[in-house]
Parts: structure tokens; sequence; C-alpha cells
């Protein structure tokens, strides 16, 4: 599964470190959703195969079901417990192999959500049929079977498609539904005429029903678990390639959309068809399905943008399609990132997938890293300077930093708490130990565990330990089963501490671990023993593994130390005074991901106290007009930062503004407005970004030529480009007048494009204007935007009125609800206040919380409420230093 990019609790913290004939109802047991769902199912049972039949009515958003479960009784019992949430059941019985059918009472436990099917006599040990038939409803979030309702130029339209993940599939079918209970399935499914219908594995009839119905057989699936079944239909199109999977076995790839829409789905496909090639090599292992589709969606999710379904690849059109009219280079690179990601799932996930939810990491951080290895090789014109590294490394450090975080590896105990494993830890921090890791014992011997890893367990499940043992008979002699448990199995970020002196010609170089945290300044430090890179000047590099501490001689006294060379090292580093000194007077000589990975730590560690905040900002003035983009994206989101540290202070907040536009302003007189001949997606994407950032620390020229651009596309489209068109628009909205406002309204009003319809509601709640931001919110609750764009709108003003915004959502929470996720519920509401920068908001996300939200899964909230407390504090902490260095600058 693919998170949005951006979630509220990830803006606080960035914002912290600076820088979520059917029985009727009443006629029969009905098992509905609850808060908190703590059991998992009796091991006296297990499925092998089922055999599912649905008809959905999406005008009545219900749908009836049969089913037939092959199951093996593995103990005596007189009771067989599956699975069910807002399910009704009717006629039951269960067979055994040769026996006679016998009845089955169904009662349900709705709090736990399952469904126990009890029987006069007891059950031996052997193979059963069970059978029933059941009724569901139709959801309009993504959860279980849901609707989605779009505009397009012949009216509004409803497609329905499943989302199972993490335990949604007991919506759809009783099951069990946990991952360690793999079974192979059949589905049928009665479906309009006119309607395409697609799922996992290809269809193998189609028969006319009549009255306009059709039935629609398909093939039976592998053995996998019941998270990654899929069923979509609607009025689609196809588009298809064809591949192999790499043994000779033909793969159909293929681009499902909304009629019309299909050809926007074409980089998508062809990357697609090179990134099963590239997988297909990697893991030695042959993709297993005669399929693999990726269908495109309207609308979005809180939860999530994609999901890895085997064979039929679920993802919201923002993130497939690409509109020649509004689609953009990062645009690109989402798309094709998000395939990656997914493809690597159907490997990592669904060939072999974690035993149960603590190992979740097993699936999102390989994918994770997969998708950014395979982008890299594949379309290196994305990132000429290589500075991934830096990032990849650094990313998941803000939340890892705090008293909230978790192991990668987490103790999972509630349905809820498996729905909040899917955040920043489990993707960015997973992701990075296994580009350490793997740097760490070299690529040929992770390749080599990795594949064997596959290939022995195959159609089954996994546990973190499984993939160590294997990589560890790949690199023996590395200590690396010890390296692999200090950073999965306990939280937190390393800090090396080097210091160096000259001796007989060489640099003697001493490591010292510590922890970099951001909020407990006397904790302490865990220890971990930390593979560390290290090199002098231009030398070769040095590898040391520090377990506490360490000294390592370098040869010559002259050049600059840098520790943690080439940035895949999944720790800080923090320089003693000289050694800095010497970094920085030699700074632009560094390799870019160095100069990336420098910046980060030092901004990292001054906004804690751990280093003069002089040395973050002087690297600011380093930075040469020439110098690569991404160090131009830092030193803006640096001067950014500034700004925010001085908000309600206009004086200073000046002074800062001053100094930012003095550094960033002839940058943007270099780019100027419009993409030139030679530009690499790199430079595209920094003038958009220097355009934001203008704007945004008020320069009025920027704002008023975005306003021009923007009134000049209402007659011409062409007078605003796909690269500019989305921050343009994002001025405009946020610095909105009523007639503004009611213009973007009146866009979006009559736009037939879902995508285009979706992005021009989400900018109605960027106004920095309040009359503007409660109008936003009081649309959100009405049918205009869509059901699954009202809870973007109200997460969209929280971040220029966090109060307003969470406010409102509590007071209007049981309209809300049912705007979210059900599985997004605990981390949406706290996170609209995550923005705040006052304690008060603190008492009222705790308040909420205790009413609202199950004990055991309280931590987003305690994380959003930790953030604000930290940055709140370390603003007071900062603000002097940063004051006199403006000052001495001469602000």
């Amino acid at each position: 599964m693919r998170r949005p990019l951006v979630t509220a609790i990830a803006l606080v913290l960035a914002g912290n470190c600076v820088a979520a004939s059917a029985p009727a109802a009443g006629d029969a047991p009905v098992a509905s959703s609850a808060t908190e769902v703590t059991t998992q199912l009796p091991r006296t049972a297990r499925p092998s195969h089922y055999a599912i039949e649905v008809t959905p009515h999406a005008d009545r958003m219900t749908f009836d079901g049969k089913v037939r479960i092959d199951i093996d009784v593995l103990a005596p019992t007189s009771t067989i417990v599956l699975q069910a949430a807002n399910l009704t059941f009717g006629t039951s019985t269960l067979v055994a192999k040769g026996g006679k059918p016998q009845a089955a009472k169904v009662s349900v436990d709705a709090e736990q959500q399952t469904a126990t099917f009890a029987f006069d006599k007891p059950l031996s040990p052997g193979r059963y049929t069970l059978s029933t038939d059941y009724a569901g409803k139709i959801n309009t979030q993504a959860n279980g079977l849901f609707a989605l309702d779009y505009q397009t130029e012949s009216g509004k339209k409803r497609a329905l498609y499943t989302q199972f993940e993490n335990s949604d599939a007991r919506r759809f079918v009783p099951s069990w539904d946990e991952p360690n209970f793999k079974a192979t399935f059949d589905l049928t499914v009665n479906a309009p005429s006119a309607d395409m219908v697609v799922s996992n594995m290809p269809e193998t009839s189609s028969k006319d029903l009549g009255n306009g119905m059709k039935q629609v057989v398909f093939k039976t699936s592998p053995k996998m678990s019941t998270y990654l079944l899929f069923l979509g239909l609607g009025e689609f199109e196809r588009a298809t390639l064809q591949a192999d999977n790499g043994k000779g076995a033909p793969v159909e790839i293929g681009v499902i959309a909304q009629k019309g829409k299909v050809e926007q789905a074409r980089f998508a496909l062809e990357g697609s068809r090179d990134v099963l090639r590239e997988y297909n090599d990697y893991f030695g292992v042959p993709f297993p399905l005669p399929k693999l589709d990726n269908i495109a969606a309207p609308g979005r999710s809180q939860f999530f943008s994609a999901m890895e379904n085997w064979g039929a690849i679920f993802t919201f059109e923002s993130t497939l399609l690409l509109d020649p009219a509004i689609s953009n280079v990062s645009d690109q690179q989402r798309v094709f990132t998000t395939a990656a990601h997914e493809i690597a799932h159907q490997w990592f996930g669904n060939l072999v997938t974690m035993a149960w939810w603590d190992d979740l990491w097993l699936n999102e951080g390989f994918a994770t890293w997969m998708e950014g290895r395979t982008t890299r090789k594949l379309h290196p014109e994305w990132d000429t300077d290589h500075v991934e590294a830096a990032f990849t490394s650094r990313g998941p450090m803000g939340r890892d930093a705090y008293a909230t975080t978790h192991p990668v590896v987490q103790h999972i105990a509630t349905v809820e708490q498996a729905s909040q494993a899917f955040d920043g830890i489990t993707y960015g921090k997973g992701s990075a130990v296994i580009g350490m890791l793997e740097d760490y014992v070299g690529a040929d011997a992770w390749r080599a565990g990795v594949r064997s890893y596959i290939s022995k367990r195959a159609y089954g499940n996994a546990v973190t330990d499984d993939l160590w043992h294997e990589i560890d008979k790949a690199a023996p002699g590395k200590q690396f089963m010890d390296v692999a448990h200090d950073f999965t199995l306990q939280p937190g970020v390393p800090l090396v501490k080097a210091s160096a002196s000259c001796d007989a010609g060489k640099t003697v170089v001493s490591l010292e671990q510590g922890e970099y945290t951001v909020d407990r300044p006397d904790k302490t430090p865990l220890r971990w023993r930390v593979p560390v890179t290290l090199r002098s000047g231009d030398g070769e590099p040095v590898r040391v593994l520090v377990d506490g501490k360490a000294s390592v001689a370098l040869p010559g006294c002259d050049a600059p130390l840098l520790v943690n060379a080439g940035q895949t090292g999944y720790y800080r580093t923090l320089y003693a005074p000289a050694q800095f000194k010497a970094l920085s007077d030699r700074f632009a000589s560094l390799p870019v991901v160095d100069q990336a990975g420098v910046m980060m730590d030092a901004g990292a560690l001054a906004a804690v106290g751990l280093q003069p905040e002089s040395d973050s900002l002087d690297l600011t003035t380093k930075i040469a007009l020439d110098a690569s983009p991404a160090l131009w994206q830092m030193l803006a989101g640096t001067v950014g930062g500034i700004d925010d540290l001085f908000e309600g202070d206009a004086k200073r907040q000046a002074a800062a503004r001053a100094y930012a536009l003095s550094r960033l302003s002839p940058k943007f007189q270099q780019l100027g407005w419009d993409n030139r001949d030679g530009d690499s997606a790199t430079t595209k994407q920094l003038r958009s970004s220097l355009i934001g950032i203008l704007s945004g620390l008020g320069d009025q020229q920027v704002i008023a030529e975005a306003r021009r651009r923007f009134n000049a596309s209402l007659t011409d489209p062409k007078a605003l480009s796909p690269d500019l068109r989305r921050t343009v628009l994002g001025i405009v909205a946020r610095n909105a007048d009523a007639a503004t406002w009611d213009q973007l309204r009146a866009l979006a009003q009559g736009e037939k494009s879902s995508m285009i319809r979706d992005q021009y509601y989400g900018l109605l709640a960027a106004a920095k204007d309040k009359a503007l931001a409660r109008r936003a919110l009081d649309m959100a609750l009405t049918d205009e935007p869509g059901a699954t764009n009202s809870a973007g709108i109200i997460s969209g003003v929280s971040r220029e009125h966090p109060d307003m915004a969470f406010d409102f959502a509590v007071a209007h929470r049981a309209q809300v609800d049912t705007l979210v996720d059900s599985t997004s519920r605990a981390r949406y509401y706290p996170g609209l206040g995550g923005g705040a920068a006052d304690m008060a908001m603190v008492a009222k996300i705790k308040a909420f919380a205790e009413q609202h939200i199950a004990a055991t899964s309280r931590r987003d909230a305690e994380t959003v409420m930790s953030g604000i407390e930290t940055r709140i504090k370390l603003r007071q902490q900062r603000r002097p230093q940063v004051d006199a260095w403006l000052k001495k600058q001469g602000y």
C-alpha cells in the first residue's frame, strides 16, 4: 500500500525539526464495525479455498453474497469462528467430505467483528465445506466494497471497488481475515452488462443473465491472504502491453480507467512493463500471474494512494493518470514511483507475506526501498546529482526522534493498531535501514539473500528474522544479525560524535555513539552497532562498525573529515567544532549528496541545541548561484523555517524575510518564470518551489504575476503551463478574496474531469482569509465536493487554520466520521490540530483522545501533542541565536 506523501503528522514533525434473496436487516444476525478489535481467530480450523459469488446493487448501496469455504478442522470443535463486519447472514451449512450437510447457527460479536457458526454435533478433525448466504453494505469510503461517484461529460457515474488492507475483507466476505490464513479464491460477479468487471485473475467466462445483467467468472487465484483480493466494476476502458515473466511465460500488463481516460495511463503502462522486467531479474523468481492490471479510480483517501492487490493494483487517478493539460514532471515521478512500489509488493507482500502485522515493514519498507532503487536505475535523469540517499536516510528521523516513536518491528494487538502501523517509521525508516544494510553487506550479497528468502517462502508467510537469516548466510563475518536487530527491534536515531587529531601524518578519528532525540535532551542513549563510512578529502572511503566507541586512522592531516560518506547511514553526525569548521570551509568541494547530508544534520542538531545555529545558517551562505538545484531546495527550506520561527514577531520576521529574499530572489531571477530548453527535471521543480516559497515570504511581485497568469488562463488555458499550474493556482487560492474564491468554486462546479475537479475543490481549502476558510469547512459537509474530497478539504483548512479546522471537525464529528476512512480516524482528528502553536490545542487533542480514541490507539494523538509542545519550547530556545546571526549579517 502506498501512503499519501504528506500527512498532517508528518507536517508537524517537519516543522519541529526544521528545520491515520438476501436476508433483510433485523431478520438475521448482523456483524458491525467496532472501535477496537482485539482478538485473533482460534487456530482450530483454517481455510484452503473460497468460492465467492456476489451481486452488487450500486443504486441501493448493498450487495448479496454467497460463499463456499473449503476448510481443514485441526482439532475437535463445535464452532467455527470467522471474521465478519456489517454482514447479515442467511442459510448456512457445513458438509464433511463425502458426508451430509448439517445446519449451522450463526451468532455475531459486533465488537470483535466475528461470526460464529455453531453445530449440534462436535466436528472431528478433517476436511469440510462451509457455505453461507449473506448480504453487506457498499461504503462511501475506501473500506470493504465501496462506491466512487464522479463527473463526466455525460453526467455523474458510479463505479465500485474494493479495499481490504488491513482488515476489511471481512466487510465483503466472512473469512479468516488475517494475513497468515492464506487460501485460493474463485470469484463470480453478477454485474450490469455494460460494466467492465476486473479482479486479480483474468476472467474465464462471461454469460448473459438477461435484464441487463451478466455473470463474470474469474480464474482461480494463487494462494494468498484475504487482504489482497480485489473487485472493481464500472464503465471502464483497458489498454494493454505484452511482457513476459522472465522465464518466457507471457504476462499481460494492463491499465484500466474510466472511459475516455485510459490513454492518460500510457506512461504508467509502459513504466509498469519496465519495472516488471527489472523485478523479474532482481528477485530471481518470475511473476507468477498471467496478468498485472493497474486500475485508476477517481477520488482519494486520507489513508493511502494505491494498493497492491495481486494482479490488480488499485490506484487513485491522481497517482496513475497524466493529463497533458495539468501534469508535470513531479506527477510523472509520482506515477512511476507508486507503480514501482506496488509492483514490488507482488513479491514482497503478496508472494511472501508477513505472518502478522508486527512485521508489516517487511512489506512496506522493502517496497519503498525497491521503488527508490528502481527509479534511480530506470530514470537517472530525475536525480542527476545522486542526492536521493541523503533524503531517504534523513526523512524518517524527525518522527523517529520523538518519545512516541516505535521500533520498525512492532507489536500489533488490535485492528486499529494495525492501521496506525502504516506510518513513516514502517515505510521511511524501514527503507532507510534496508539501504544502510545493503550498503554494509554489499549489493550482491544482499540480493543473494533476498532471492533465497523469496524462493524458500513463496506462497507462504514470514517474519523479519527469516529474511535476516538469509542475508546473514550470504554475508558471513559481518555481525549482520546484531546490526539488523539493533536498527529494527529498538526505536530511535543513533548520533555519531566525531572528533579528530593529527598524529604522525595521519588523521586519528575518534567516534562515539549517542542518540539524537528531539524531546528528551537528558535521555540515556540506546546502543546500536552502527556501520559508519568515513572519508578524508578525496581519499577512499573507510568503513568501521561503531559499537559504543571506535578509533580510525586516515592518511594525511590536511583534508577535512567526512562522516557518513555517501549518506546511506541511518544516523546523525555531530562533528567537533574544529572538524565542522574544516568541513564548512571546504563545503563546496564535497559531493552534492554529502553537502545535503551535512546541511540536514547541522540543521537538525542546531534545532535541538546540540550545535550552534550559526553552523547551520552559515552553510546557507556557501551555496553558489550555479549549485545543484537540490541544494537550492534545501536552502529554500532552511530560510523558510527561519520565517516560521519568527511567526508572531513582525519586526524580526521582516528581517528574516529580507535575508531569505536576498538569497532566493537572485536564483529565481536566473531561472525565470518559464521553462527553457535543456532544463532538467530538478531545475523545473526548483523553479516551481521558489515561486511558491517567495510568495509565502510575501513577495508581492511574485503574487501579482501568479494572479496575472491565472486570470489569463481563464480565457487562454495555455497561459498556465502544466509545470507551474499547481503552484500558481495555490498562490491564487491562498491569497484569494471572496470574488476569487467564488471564481475557483465555479471552476470546480463546472469541471467535467474528475481529477481536475478534485484539485479545484482542494484549492478552496487553502485561503488565508478566515471567512473563506469557514466557507470551505461548511461546504465540506455538503454533497457538493464529493464524499472522498470533503475530509481533505477540512485537512487543507487546518494547514492555515488548525484551531478552526479541529474545532469544526469535533463539533461535527458524526458527519465527519462518515467522510473519513474508518482506519484513519485515530490519526485524522489529532492531525488537524498539528499545526497549532499554543498549548491550548494540546489540551483539546488530549480531551478528544481520552473520549473518542481507544487507549491502545493513541500513539498518533500523543505524537501530535508532543510535536506542538516541543515546537513551542524549541522556538523560544532558538530565536535568540537565529536573531543574533541575522543581525550579524546586517538584517
